[in-house]
């Protein structure tokens, strides 16, 4: 019951983020005079609605995103020139472009002429496309400063939690976990070092953090080195000598740095709550990390297939859809953590969807709303051009010329979302093991 209770909070919560976003198109447009007449969360079949003076507010069946409608996103079709024979094409594209013209203009009644989309100024476009998300962006800024200044959280210190014995490869731990003679004892261990003791000093420098004294251990390498530590209050220097090893690199995810120095102690942890510019250096760090998985998102589809047809072990920091993500809202509700750590853990969970989500839909392209923004940018550089050459102003930016590559983007993206619908349900990324 708590799996399927984890995921049902963390499928609302979505849902409530896709809501949030839509309203960051909503109220300006509203503000700006755009006729909106529909908001709605979903797609598909309608599930309920209501309206409200000229909109209609409601919920669909299939919750895989939301929209706003706003009248007259496309322009009509150029006025003819009379001293050029019109061109006259038959083609599929032209008969796609024209026939999605006339549907834009179908809900332009008398009197909305000065509340089409496409008419407003430049900065209103932009503004109105980007506040989806920059609600998101609030929103996981928001998340993120609950978690870190109201839950707080764990800090790795300098104080050594505990010493393992020996030193054992993944492989000989699994088959026995339990140090033998045959095992060789840790650098730690050796050296003399106890639960308890506080690290201040590696090869003479001084250590006041333990990412510090991560960087200066795995940076001396193999061999000895003089460790300081505060035992009872009293200073104590211990000769250690480390080994190499490979260990995940502390600037990279995923990479393994080599043969870097090893001197096995695990650090205590200890619960700080952060203040406002932990909040911001959060969000910084999570808003170019997730860029440049965006950036290198076709190679991390890639896996997401291999890993749905062959078998192989599924990217933690990859993509993943909304089948996935109530799966992992499931196996946080289900744990044995404090039910204080799970709500936290939901809440970072959530911040880093919405992070996500508002940059996604950046990507200059349409249907994404970054391609309607470019949109907005484009014409407004166009008529900044004109009034600077004192130019005829140009007419407004002809977005409808874009829908084959639009349409194709769009069927991608419902592929893509296919695919990780499928590789969450037979290989689905998951928080432990």
């Amino acid at each position: 019951m708590s799996w399927l209770f984890g995921i049902a909070v963390f499928f609302f919560g979505l849902m409530a983020s896709i809501a949030l976003h839509e309203v960051g198109h909503l109220v300006p447009a509203k503000l700006f005079g755009v006729k909106v007449t529909q908001y709605m969360v979903g797609f598909g079949p309608t599930m309920w609605s209501r309206r409200r003076g000229e909109t209609e507010y409601g919920v669909k069946w299939i919750p895989l995103g939301g929209y706003i409608r706003m009248i007259g996103m496309l322009p009509p079709r150029p006025a003819d020139d009379p001293n050029k024979l019109r061109a006259v094409s038959t083609g599929p594209w032209r008969a796609l472009i024209e026939n999605a013209r006339d549907v834009a203009l179908e809900e332009v009644r008398p009197g909305d002429e000065n509340r089409v989309f496409y008419r407003k100024p430049w900065w209103q476009k932009v503004i109105v496309m980007a506040g989806g998300p920059a609600m998101n962006f609030v929103l996981a800024f928001v998340l993120f400063a609950v978690v870190l200044m109201g839950f707080g959280v764990g800090v790795l210190t300098t104080r050594v939690d505990s010493v393992p014995k020996c030193v054992k490869t993944t492989a000989e731990y699994t088959k026995n976990p339990e140090c033998t003679s045959a095992d060789k004892p840790s650098p730690a261990a050796a050296a003399g070092l106890r639960p308890g003791d506080v690290i201040v000093s590696v090869a003479g420098k001084p250590t006041p953090t333990w990412e510090e004294a991560t960087r200066a251990i795995r940076g001396h390498g193999a061999g000895p080195v003089a460790i300081g530590v505060t035992r009872n209050g009293q200073a104590v220097t211990l000769n250690a000598t480390l080994i190499a090893q490979d260990r995940e690199s502390l600037d990279v995810p995923g990479k393994i740095d080599k043969g870097v120095g090893y001197l096995g102690v695990s650090p205590t942890t200890i619960i700080e709550r952060q203040g406002i510019g932990s909040v911001t250096t959060q969000m910084w760090n999570l808003t170019a990390a997730t860029a440049g998985s965006l950036m290198r998102f076709p190679e991390k589809m890639v896996g997401v297939w291999n890993a749905a047809f062959s078998g192989e072990e599924r990217d933690k920091n990859g993509p993943i859809g909304i089948i996935g993500a109530g799966r992992i809202g499931g196996e946080i509700a289900a744990s044995s953590a404090p039910l204080e750590n799970k709500v936290a853990t939901f809440i970072n969970l959530l911040a880093g969807f919405n992070l996500a989500i508002g940059l996604f839909n950046l990507i200059p392209l349409l249907p994404l709303d970054g391609g309607h923004i470019a949109g907005g940018l484009w014409e407004g550089l166009k008529r900044a051009f004109a009034r600077v050459t004192r130019r005829p102003t140009p007419g407004h930016v002809d977005i409808a010329k874009a829908l084959p590559l639009t349409y194709a983007i769009a069927f991608v993206m419902v592929i893509m979302a296919g695919l990780l619908m499928y590789a969450d349900l037979v290989n689905p990324v998951r928080l432990a093991g």
